[in-house]
Formats: C-alpha cells, sequence, structure tokens
C-alpha cells in the first residue's frame, strides 16, 4: 500500500457490506509487515521470478514520490489531511493503470506506522485502499530477526525498536488487517519467513491472477468429468454426498483447528472458520477462499498431510452409510461422490480407511494446489450437471443449510438428521421455507436411529438407510423399470363412467359433464391416493371445530388442461382440489416458469392419450423450467402399447418423478378424427373439416 493514512470518514468498528469480486476489477495485492521485513526485497525478487507479462510491480514510497511535486521529502512536510489525498490518488493510479493493462499490482506499502514512545500506532490507510485492494500477504517475520535486519542495514536510516515492541506492533496490523479483509471482502493470507518463501509467494499470485468464481466453478466440474471418465460402464445413478456431519457425526473442520489449538496452545485457532464465516463474507465464494489461505498459513504441505490423517483417524462414518456405499460398490451403473465444503484430504483418508476410496471419490479443497473450493453453489451445479448434462437418476445427502441448494437440484433429497445437541441450528427454519416457498421435496433419515426429527415427518417423512425399499429404489436400474400406471379398467365404478364417453349419441355438455365426472373419480380415487391427503381444521355442524382433508400441498399443485379435449376433466380434478392453480395450455410452451414457481406438482389433464407424443412434448418442457417436480398426468383412455413399447414408455420410464392415471387403458389403436375426435365431439365441432 503505497503509504496510506487514516480516513477520518472511515469508522473501522462499522461492519461494511462485503463488496463482491468483478471480473473487470484489477487484482491488486498489497504486500504488508513492519519495517525490516524485507518487502523491498520480497518485491524485487517476484519481479524477477514472474516479469512484467503480467504483473506489474510497485514500491509504495515511490509511487508517492513520483506524484507528489518535490518528492518525498515535500510529501513528508504536508499536513495529514493532504497527505490523504496523495496517498488516494497513488493507489486509484495503481488501479487505473492496471485495469487498463489487465496486469496484477503487487504493491509493497505500510499499513501503520508506530514509534515506540507513542502509547498507540497510527494507522495509513485509506477507504481507497479498501477499495482497491483484492488481496494482501503479510510478510510474518520474527520480531528478533526484524530487530537485526534494522541494525543492520546500512542502506537506510531505521528508527530502532525493542523486540517486544516490534512483536505488539505486528500483532496489532494482523489483528487489525484481518478485521479490515473480512468486512471489505479482501482475501488475507500470512506468509513465513523460509526458504521457499518466493516460491510460495509467487504460487500465491499466479493463482490470484486468474481464480475468479467462474473459473473455480470450471475447475470443480473438471474434477467431476474426470471422476466420471475414469469410472467404468453406464452410469444410470448417482449419489451425491455432503461429508461433515452427514456421512459421519464430526465436523472434520472443527477438529483440525482444535488439534491446532491445542498444539500451539492459543485458544484463537479453534475459533478462526467461526470467525471468518461470521463475518460478513459468510459462507460465500471469497469466504471459502479465505478458508483455503487460512489452511495454507497454518501448516506447510508436510505438517497439514499431517493434521489431516490426525483428524481422519477421529472421524468415524456412520455403519448406515459404509453399508450402502459398499453395495453401490457392486452395482456398475449407481456412483457416488462426496461433495465436501471441508478438507478433501481429510475425507480420502476416511474413505480409504473403510476401503472406499476406489469407488467413492471425493470433490473437494482446502489448499491452494486443489485449484478449487467447494461452495453452496458448486454443490449444486454439480448436482445439476449430473441430472442434465450427464443424464442420471441424482440422490443429494446433506445436513445443512449449504446443502440446501444441492437438496433442491436433486431427484431425490435426503436430509440427515444428527443428534441436537451437535447439528445445525439455523437448519431448521431454511428447510421449512425450501419445502413451503422453494418446491423442495425431501425426507428425512435420522443418525442415530433415535435422534428428534426436524420438522414434522408428515412435512419431511422419515427414512431408513437400512430399509430393503429404500435401498432398492437407489440400486435398481432405472432403465428398466416401466412407467407407474393407475387404471380402472377392470372396475365397475369406470364401466359406468366411461359408457357416456363412448356413446356416440352424447356430445356436447352432457359429455363434457361425463368427463367432469371422470376427472373428479380419478383424483378423489387416484390423484390423493398417490399424492397423499393432509389434515386441516373445518367448523363443524354442531359448532366445534374438527378434521377436513385436502391434498396434501394442494395450494402447490397445477392443474394443467391440454387444450381443448382436456378442459372438462381437468374441471372435475380441480373440483376435487379446488385450492390448486388451473392453467390452459394447447402447446408446451404455454406453460410459463410463473406457472412452476414454488410448485410441488403438475397434474397434466388430456382425454385420451394416442402415442403419447404430446405428452412427451409437455414433460420435457416442464422439466426444462423445473426439474424435479412431480408430474402426473390424468387421462380418460390410454393406448396400452403407448405405456409398454412406445414413445411415452422409452422417453419417461428415467422419470422418478412422473406418474400416470386413467380411467381405462385401451389396446384399441384407432385415432379419432372429424366426427370421432374426442375434441368435435366435446364442443359440438364435429360438422367442421
Amino acid at each position: 500500500m503505497p503509504g496510506p493514512t487514516a480516513d477520518p470518514q472511515l469508522n473501522q468498528s462499522t461492519a461494511l457490506e462485503c463488496r463482491s469480486a468483478s471480473n473487470d476489477k484489477a487484482v491488486v495485492v498489497g504486500l504488508y509487515g513492519v519495517p525490516g521485513s524485507g518487502k523491498t526485497f520480497l518485491l524485487n525478487q517476484l519481479k524477477q521470478e514472474l516479469g512484467q507479462e503480467h504483473f506489474e510491480f510497485y514500491d509504495g514510497a515511490n509511487m508517492i514520490a513520483n506524484l507528489v511535486p518535490g518528492g518525498l521529502d515535500a510529501f513528508q512536510k504536508l499536513e495529514e489531511q493532504k497527505k490523504v489525498h496523495w496517498r488516494q490518488l497513488a493507489i486509484d493510479t495503481i488501479g487505473k493503470e492496471c485495469t487498463e493493462s489487465g496486469r496484477v499490482a503487487v504493491v509493497a506499502g505500510h499499513f501503520m506506522f508506530w514509534p515506540e514512545e507513542t502509547e498507540a500506532g497510527h494507522p495509513v490507510y485509506t477507504r481507497n485502499d479498501l477499495d482497491t485492494f483484492t488481496h494482501i500477504l503479510y510478510l510474518d517475520v520474527p520480531a528478533e530477526l526484524v530487530a537485526q535486519r534494522c541494525l543492520d542495514d546500512k542502506e537506510r536510516i531505521r528508527a530502532s525498536a525493542s523486540v517486544s515492541h516490534l512483536r505488539k506492533w505486528q500483532q496489532a496490523e494482523k489483528t487489525q488487517l484481518r478485521h479490515l479483509c473480512y468486512h471489505h471482502g479482501i482475501l488475507f493470507s500470512l506468509v513465513s519467513p523460509h526458504p521457499t518463501l518466493l516460491n510460495k509467494v509467487s504460487t500465491l499470485l499466479r493463482d490470484f491472477r486468474y481464480h475468479t468464481e467462474e473459473y473455480n466453478l470450471s475447475r470443480a466440474e473438471s474434477r467431476m468429468d474426470e471422476i466420471l471418465g475414469a469410472g467404468q460402464g453406464q452410469l444410470e445413478t448417482m449419489l451425491v454426498m455432503d461429508a461433515d456431519r452427514t456421512l459421519a457425526a464430526k465436523d472434520s473442520g472443527a477438529l483440525f483447528w482444535k488439534m491446532v489449538s491445542n498444539s500451539r496452545q492459543s485458544a484463537d485457532e479453534e475459533r478462526r472458520l467461526k470467525t471468518l464465516f461470521s463475518s460478513p463474507l459468510g459462507y460465500s465464494y471469497t469466504a471459502f477462499r479465505q478458508a483455503a489461505l487460512l489452511y495454507e498459513e497454518t501448516a506447510n504441505d508436510p505438517e497439514f498431510n499431517a493434521l489431516c490423517e490426525e483428524v481422519a483417524s477421529a472421524v468415524t462414518m456412520y455403519p448406515e452409510f459404509v453399508s450402502l456405499l459398499q453395495l453401490v460398490a457392486e452395482k456398475e451403473h449407481v456412483g457416488a461422490v462426496v461433495v465436501t465444503c471441508g478438507l478433501r484430504r481429510v475425507w480420502d483418508k476416511v474413505l480409504e480407511r473403510e476401503g472406499l476410496s476406489k469407488t467413492v471419490k471425493v470433490i473437494g479443497g482446502g489448499r491452494i494446489a486443489d485449484g478449487f473450493v467447494v461452495t453452496a453453489a458448486v454443490k449444486a451445479a454439480m448436482v445439476a450437471r449430473f441430472r442434465d448434462t450427464h443424464h442420471m437418476h441424482v440422490w443429494a445427502f446433506g445436513d445443512s443449510v449449504l446443502d440446501l441448494p444441492m437438496l433442491s437440484k436433486a431427484n431425490q433429497a435426503i436430509v440427515v438428521v444428527g443428534e441436537e445437541q451437535t447439528r445445525s441450528k439455523t437448519m431448521d427454519t431454511a428447510l421449512s421455507n425450501a419445502i413451503d416457498n422453494d418446491s423442495l421435496s425431501a425426507r428425512q433419515a435420522l443418525l442415530p436411529s433415535n435422534a428428534s426429527p426436524r420438522l414434522d415427518t408428515t412435512k419431511l417423512p422419515i427414512i431408513q438407510l437400512t430399509e430393503p425399499e429404500f435401498i432398492d429404489s437407489i440400486i435398481r436400474r432405472r432403465s428398466q423399470h416401466p412407467l407407474q400406471v393407475l387404471h380402472a379398467t377392470d372396475r365397475s365404478a369406470a364401466k359406468l363412467l366411461m359408457t357416456p364417453m363412448r356413446d356416440a349419441t352424447v356430445a356436447g355438455p352432457v359429455l363434457r359433464e361425463a368427463h367432469r365426472r371422470v376427472g373428479w373419480y380419478l383424483a378423489t380415487e387416484f390423484l390423493a391416493e398417490m399424492i397423499g391427503v393432509e389434515e386441516y381444521p373445518i367448523p363443524h355442524v354442531q359448532g366445534h371445530q374438527t378434521s377436513g382433508y385436502r391434498l396434501c400441498h394442494e395450494k402447490k399443485t397445477s392443474i394443467v388442461a391440454l387444450m381443448r379435449g382436456g378442459e372438462a376433466m381437468a374441471f372435475g380434478v380441480n373440483e376435487a382440489f379446488p385450492s390448486a392453480m388451473f392453467v390452459h395450455a394447447k402447446h408446451p410452451e404455454d406453460i410459463e416458469p410463473h406457472h412452476l414457481l414454488q410448485q410441488r406438482t403438475v397434474v397434466l389433464v388430456d382425454s385420451v392419450v394416442n402415442s403419447g407424443k404430446t405428452v412427451v412434448e409437455f414433460v420435457q418442457r416442464i422439466h426444462s423450467l423445473h426439474a424435479t417436480i412431480h408430474i402426473v398426468v390424468v387421462a380418460g383412455v390410454v393406448q396400452a402399447q403407448s405405456v409398454s413399447e412406445g414413445s411415452l414408455a422409452q422417453v419417461l420410464a428415467c422419470h422418478a418423478n412422473f406418474s400416470l392415471i386413467t380411467l381405462r387403458l385401451s389396446d384399441n389403436k384407432f385415432t379419432g378424427s372429424g366426427t370421432t375426435d374426442t375434441g368435435n365431439r366435446l364442443f359440438n365441432t364435429t360438422h367442421l373439416p
């Protein structure tokens, strides 16, 4: 930083809103440290190592000297407010030059000055610095070494300072800088003197140059594709699992920092991640990048590996997941991947210990060398990519708010619920909101089995991971399972209801009424059974409250009448479920995003399904807008061949959230037209060509 000074307008205690990273903003890296820590020496080394094709190197004092008439001597004589002006101009100039050139700026400067005789240090940064810097590296050199360097420096006149004062000065700078960076979206890391310091800082700067949120996602997706490329066979189903507090009761990140805290006898270390994620950075991309830098500054690679080994030895996977993953390993059409915001190396070692590392791979970070960090958005993107690009049926397992976007994208979502004293405290509210307002359809698995459930078991039904039926639903081959078809072909009620529909003398309002009755019958007899009903209070005729029943999530159901033949039957369905949304659609494009927003079920209603071509087009349209919504087709008559071997069966068999309800299945392949067309009969237009 070019010798900045305190901005009188800046309130350091105010938590300012964190700015979001912008791809067109210059990357400007501050190089800090107390006088004598080696900033200038390192800057010159970096210039030789990295060259100036992609980087530009600035010494803060020289920058000010070049801008101020009379140079540094004149600058030192200015009053404080005029110094602020020149410091702001210096950093603004650097930012502008690098925005225009596309180079990364590396700027050596001072954060504060603190003569030993004064009670407190004098910060010399401006608001412009906080708006310009994207990264800050702090040279954390032992105070004893700094003091000796100052004594040995024959080229500069340096004020003498005791080791204890230098240590206090460094601690003040590190504490204040970390706080300011967390509150202004600036990535911050300590770097320590070591024979590999130049290589370490060069690696960081190369990473800072191109690492954006978009690049981060592309690296994560590449890792996913690499995992799929290494697999064998044609995968149909993929299990995507969070790690900490999902596969095991413990949080490996918390264990890591507890071990660091114990080894260094410092309680502050244990709070590192909590402090970070409690800051305005929240759980953003920048926050997880900052977490990776925390791991970098805390331990070198050998130390980090040793700590991960120790953490992994303290993590025990739930036996239910071990059994499930062992079973999955035997199925060539089912895969599993762990996608964790935590430490990849820990979970690599945990899976290796369980004998699962060859079949279950980990997508995760923790070190700059991993190339990416996993955020909630990355988790969701992984699930969407498995589902949409690789056309897999995706099961997602997670326990926290960070997993909700991933769970919402999956075909099947399982919330893992641990013991009440250790599980996420914010999950209940967020989960309830996702179910009520964001169309999340999920179930919960209690681990251990005596854990208390989240929410209520109607809203979030309980499943057992070891139940044969649940296991079969995961490992079965999706391509071998036919459509779920419910029909009343041989029932007496169907015979009575179908008679006026087949009677050539019945048309117009009478036929429409017959179709309405069929819609109501199929809705109450089959659809209510399939989706379920929920209880709600109603006033009893005797004056007290009693229980009534309605379709489960009735208000989150959209009834789509396929025009024009499906309208009358759709009215009957709507009569059974009066709170449902009603939509007219002649073409698939007539279904718009707002028809599906926050909805859980779509009921497509048509009078006749012949080849199923129209239904397939509508289902594809709906899935393009809402990939996981439950779709039910309700029809008066369906050609039997279309659901056994036709296009309807072939295209839709892989969609677990698709069902078909019909009054009767027909072996008759006749397709009506003119006087025999159902639509013409319903609206007395048989005479039209």
